[in-house]
């Protein structure tokens, strides 16, 4: 049977909302009135049969990920959904592979997404490199920290948003795959952000100076289910860690747990007691390249290392990439030059996880996905995306 592929406009509104209402159980909820399929940063794709009926559908988000201390352009991808009858017959591949062609066309050079099963992505070159995580700790180990002081702890008003996204950018881009909170789907006014939490706490310094922040929500109750959830802990120094660590414990005689969202490391685990701390939520994320060559452009690259390798990339869904190419590093940037000899051959899945640095080549070896060169290959590898641990702090 033939489908036909397009953009979706707001007249398909209704039935992306109905396909999407019945992937994800949310069919009871009625659709708000100002909903678009389509949108500002949201482009989204349909499969239709030949009555027109949309059978499939996936979003592609125009955002930003931090590698190596510089914004990659991404595709965030989204709400992927298939008629029930279909699934299985290949539609979703060729939904998802126009997608990628076509985010490539208007510039991403990455694509990331948050899986409800991996295996369909792995097959299209996706592959699991971090998790966006929720630590559970008792409460009572945060009011153990003391604050040395040279901080004060204050309500954010509208007037320190600004500063707040500054602090979160200052550790995003020292991470490995943090987001961008900007452009048209962070474009959120600062009362708007406020009004999303319980409270949303400033550390400030001497010269008031905005120095870290807790965006958090007070569940309910106040027996031994009581917690608070911390979105965001943001900390520029110490003295923030501390300050904010103790604001935090001092809930613990009616909210016994704190539920943290961080990278780790962060200094917050590593001031905080971690003795029993508990993975409350795990939530796996994937990456694959959109176009190789401009993924190792984008990002930024050890300073101090020079030379180059051959890779062979391997790539069926975005056949672009695929092929013999020299990666070459010199003074922070990097080049993939299509052609040469290549003796390192690497899957999509291989490409995207040591592009994220998520695992080492040796790692790689045993799972298959790279294979070939020598231990002098590996060595430069490892070390041209040595680095934090892949982390999103952001579900889409």
């Amino acid at each position: 049977m033939s489908y036909e592929i397009r953009a979706l406009t707001p007249d398909d509104s209704a039935a992306a909302w109905e396909l999407g209402a019945t992937a994800f159980g949310y069919r009871e909820t009625p659709r708000p009135a100002q909903w678009n399929a389509t949108g500002p940063g949201r482009r989204c794709w349909g499969a239709f049969d030949a009555a027109g009926r949309l059978l499939a559908k996936a979003v592609d988000r125009e955002q930003g990920q931090w590698f190596g201390g510089r914004v990659v352009p991404t595709a965030g991808v989204a709400g992927v959904a298939v008629a029930p009858e279909l699934r299985g017959t290949g539609l979703g591949r060729r939904l998802l592979t126009r997608l990628l062609a076509e985010a490539r066309a208007r510039g991403a050079a990455l694509s990331s997404l948050f899986p409800t099963t991996p295996f369909p992505y792995r097959r299209l070159g996706w592959t699991e490199v971090g998790t966006l995580t929720g630590t559970a700790l008792p409460t009572a180990s945060l009011a153990r920290v003391r604050p040395v002081g040279g901080v004060r702890l204050r309500p954010a008003a509208v007037e320190d948003v600004p500063a707040l996204r500054a602090a979160y950018r200052a550790v995003a881009r020292t991470g490995t795959g943090m987001m961008e909170r900007s452009g048209p789907l962070f474009d959120t006014p600062a009362q708007e952000f406020l009004d999303e939490y319980h409270g949303v706490t400033v550390a400030e310094d001497d010269a008031g100076a905005v120095v870290g922040f807790a965006a958090w929500q007070r569940g309910p109750g106040y027996d031994a289910g009581g917690r608070v959830t911390v979105d965001d802990l943001v900390t520029l120094t110490p003295a923030a860690v501390e300050a904010l660590l103790w604001m935090l414990g001092s809930w613990a005689s009616v909210a016994p747990t704190v539920v943290l969202q961080l990278p780790d490391p962060d200094p917050v685990l590593v001031t905080a007691s971690t003795v029993d701390a508990r993975v409350e939520t795990r939530q796996p994320w994937m990456l694959r390249a959109v176009d190789a060559a401009a993924a190792v452009a984008a990002r930024g690259w050890p300073r101090h290392l020079h030379g180059r390798v051959g890779l062979h990339l391997e790539d069926e869904q975005c056949p672009w990439n695929a092929g013999p190419h020299q990666f070459v590093l010199s003074g922070g940037q990097g080049r993939l030059e299509p052609g040469g000899p290549a003796a390192v051959r690497l899957s999509a899945r291989g490409f995207a996880s040591w592009y994220a640095g998520a695992a080492s080549p040796a790692l790689l070896r045993r799972a298959g996905l790279l294979s070939g060169g020598d231990e002098e290959a590996d060595d430069f590898l490892q070390a041209a995306t040595a680095g934090p641990p892949p982390a999103l702090l952001d579900y889409f």
